[in-house]
């Protein structure tokens, strides 16, 4: 691994995606005493970040592999990446989706092409299934977090952030999965002398900040938090990047990580879902470690149900 393999990483992915743009705002400025770079993911292909994990992992595979197509398990944003990735590279994407996922995620899925199965909600019947069709159609199996070439494209925001914004002292994301925050690590790491990087993860869902401290992957019982892209925990390909790169969590309480969004929907006029508050609510809470710091923040995503808001 080293910065010459990533710029291969962005410029494979560049054209199927977004440049997103860095926003800033002189208010949240003030009351954070930092200046803080929001690089805006929720402007990205179907609303997040992960389309450019979905984008690497697909042009990673062979020609072989594309034509027998890809297979993964998830309820959100994931699902949708990998269906519009797929339906870019004209690959075929089987998406299984437990039976109570919203309405709005699989219209969405369909919209890009995906053929979604369903399984029942529980962790176990969605890994299940995905191997049952992984079997039946001899695809490729990606994992939305747990996959190198996932992580390695998931860095490209952090890239694009830090060519933008070379001065950061250091970048904040939120931890659920571990890809994002992995791939930010890595970028961090090969593209910057002294940015570091910090995650921010629910209290109520804080596998990532346990695993960090006991040095192994630790599970949540239960993640009742309304940060819903953060309920998963990390893996064997992402943990190490994480234990190595990545500097601390913050962890935030629910009721934080709603004001945090609220305030970016007043203030800044942009569409974020809670679970890219999180980030945002570790910086507020923490504000004394970062004063006078230069700050990114990475904007997860804006997939969020207008019907249901917090607020």
């Amino acid at each position: 691994m080293n910065k010459e393999f990533l710029i291969k990483v962005h410029n494979r992915v560049k054209p199927f995606i977004h440049k997103t743009p860095v926003l800033t705002s002189q208010l949240i400025n003030e009351i954070v005493g930092a200046n803080v770079y929001f690089k805006c993911e929720n402007f990205q292909k179907m609303g997040a970040f992960k389309m450019r994990g979905a984008t690497n992992a697909i042009l990673c595979l062979t020609e072989e592999e594309r034509n027998k197509g890809v297979v993964t398990h998830s309820s959100g944003n994931f699902a949708q990446a990998l269906s519009l990735a797929a339906n870019k590279t004209g690959v075929n994407a089987y998406i299984v989706m437990p039976e109570n996922a919203p309405l709005v995620k699989k219209n969405a899925v369909k919209g890009y092409k995906g053929h979604i199965i369903e399984s029942e909600s529980t962790p176990m019947a969605r890994e299940e299934m995905a191997e049952k069709v992984k079997l039946e159609k001899d695809a490729t199996f990606i994992h939305p977090s747990n996959d190198t070439s996932v992580i390695h494209g998931q860095g490209t925001a952090a890239i694009e952030l830090l060519e933008e914004q070379p001065q950061l002292d250091c970048i904040l994301t939120p931890v659920g999965g571990g890809g994002l925050i992995a791939g930010t690590a890595l970028a961090a790491k090969y593209f910057s002398e002294k940015c570091k990087v910090i995650g921010g993860e629910p209290k109520n869902a804080d596998d990532a900040f346990r695993s960090k401290k006991s040095g192994k992957i630790e599970y949540n019982e239960s993640v009742d938090t309304i940060a819903d892209g953060l309920r998963t925990h990390l893996g064997d390909k992402n943990f190490p990047i994480i234990k190595a790169d990545v500097e601390s969590i913050i962890l935030v309480e629910e009721e934080a990580i709603i004001d945090a969004m609220k305030l970016v929907w007043e203030r800044m006029k942009i569409i974020i879902e809670p679970s890219s508050a999180v980030a945002f609510a570790a910086l507020l809470k923490e504000k004394e470690q970062f004063k006078n710091k230069e700050v990114g923040i990475i904007i997860s995503g804006g997939n969020v149900d207008v019907t249901n808001l917090p607020f």
